[in-house]
């Protein structure tokens, strides 16, 4: 290779080492549980009832306890029922269960209470809705690895139905392809630093209004890109009575002998459910 009159050597360098993949000091689940169930219309929060002999929410502690990626559980509970779920956690022996919390009034107020009681900017932390008690330990361990590449991570299943956007009047305004959209689930992974960030700019917004944390990074950090990774259709929420009866069935499968495990529960459209993903103890 010719040089330039000056004598400078211009041939390209040595590649650039790859960026290192980020490593959080601890990794913390916060399983919210703050709701009050109004529109399931039962007295007590749904996260309290019992499905497959045990509550909701004990089922979604259950599965980040038997994960290995996460050192640490953090519960937020409905302020009235704080006790309870502490006795929930007592007779199951959740050994990663740290702190019993009051959540907030509404949805962001239970992560900007879990976030508080974070150590650091350096943990990554998961964020799961108590009221999905199917979620498998596959989906928590690929949002946590995940997020050795990304700053935010969510979960989500391609949208079987077509989807449409309706204007005031309830007039059809827009038909989005299907093929592009999603329907998120939980958990939804972050680093905390990114989360804490997204929700400082968003005190400031007067009109900050949002049902997903993943919202919250997308609005105020348009920057960061959101991993989206595959979730699974068995992980409903309990928001109806009806779930509470779906979930009760794909326990069932799940726990069932292979035959049984293949045959979708009475009433149920769409694929057939197969139940979580077995992970490790």
């Amino acid at each position: 290779m010719s040089r330039p009159a000056d004598g400078r050597d211009e041939s390209p360098g040595p590649p650039a080492p790859p960026a290192a993949a980020w490593r959080p000091v601890r990794t913390v689940a916060a399983v919210l549980a703050g709701g009050t169930g109004s529109r399931f219309g039962a007295p007590r929060p749904k996260q309290l009832l019992e499905v497959a002999g045990r509550s909701v929410l004990a089922h979604s502690i259950a599965a980040f306890e038997a994960t290995a990626e996460v050192d640490e559980i953090v519960v937020l509970m409905a302020p009235d029922f704080v006790d309870e779920a502490r006795r929930i956690v007592t007779a199951a022996g959740f050994g990663k269960v740290s702190q019993v919390l009051a959540g907030g009034r509404t949805r962001n107020e239970s992560t900007r209470r879990a976030l508080a009681a974070l150590p650091s900017d350096d943990c990554a932390v998961l964020f799961h809705d108590a009221a999905r008690p199917l979620v498998s330990p596959r989906i928590i361990r690929d949002c946590v690895r995940a997020l050795a590449t990304y700053p935010a991570v969510g979960v989500a299943v391609p949208s079987t139905d077509t989807v449409v956007a309706v204007d005031d009047a309830g007039l059809v305004a827009d038909v989005p392809a299907r093929e592009r959209l999603r329907r998120c689930q939980t958990p939804q992974g972050f680093r905390c630093g990114t989360i804490r960030e997204a929700y400082r700019r968003a005190a400031a917004d007067a009109g900050f209004r949002t049902t997903d944390d993943c919202g919250v990074v997308r609005r105020y950090l348009p920057e960061v890109p959101i991993k989206m990774i595959e979730g699974a259709e068995e992980n409903i929420k309990i928001t109806h009575p009806v779930d509470l009866r779906l979930a009760e069935e794909l326990f069932r499968l799940a726990s069932g002998p292979p035959a049984e495990r293949a045959q979708p529960p009475a009433g149920a459209a769409g694929p057939p459910a197969c139940g979580p993903s077995p992970g490790p103890a």
